[in-house]
């Protein structure tokens, strides 16, 4: 069996480690782990890591966040997979740093790289995992936010949540969906 994961970001080293690009460093993550190495493709970074039986095909778009559709069309169409047997690792302002929200389908719920993939595969049904990153700012400060590294207090933490999204997103093509929400979703 084959899975696509989705790793939403922006390239270029200004964006490196910010709260928007949680999505690649998970992958980067996973990467490291299981021994894959980032190619340059078409609309992405990608690379295939091997586990427990599966191939997972890691996917960082370089199209920048708002037209990460592209990416998500092409993969899904040259690997011939179905949404199901994807999932988008993003960042989400509207859960609390450190959660985990897994979810079969869904809104964009104001988040532009899920708007494009959705204007782009005329439908939300794919699994995605939200990485709580918070809403600490002023209004109107909403971009300067989540285009900022994590603060200080956050940094403890952000290696072990890295690695349990990771983990999630290994379960989710190993153990199924409904299982990988129930073990990695968080309140």
């Amino acid at each position: 069996m084959k899975y696509l994961i989705v790793g939403l970001g922006n390239i270029g080293p200004e964006y490196a480690d910010t709260r928007h690009n949680i999505g690649f460093m998970v992958l980067d993550y996973l990467a490291k782990k299981y021994e894959g190495n980032f190619e340059v493709s078409r609309h992405a970074f990608v690379t295939e890591i091997k586990t427990k039986g599966r191939i997972f095909v890691l996917v960082k778009p370089t199209t920048y966040m708002n037209l990460s559709g592209k990416a998500v069309g092409h993969y899904l169409n040259s690997l011939k997979l179905p949404p199901e047997q994807m999932m988008v690792i993003t960042d989400d302002i509207s859960i609390g740093f450190g959660k985990l929200r897994i979810r079969a389908k869904g809104s964009p719920g104001g988040h532009n790289g899920l708007k494009h993939i959705e204007q782009t595969l005329g439908h939300g049904n794919y699994p995605r995992l939200r990485f709580g990153v918070g809403d600490n700012y002023s209004k109107g400060k909403q971009v300067d936010y989540v285009l900022s590294k994590f603060s200080e207090d956050e940094q403890p933490e952000l290696q072990t949540l890295i690695e349990k999204a990771a983990d999630s997103a290994i379960a989710f093509g190993t153990i199924g969906l409904e299982r990988t929400m129930n073990q990695y979703n968080t309140k």
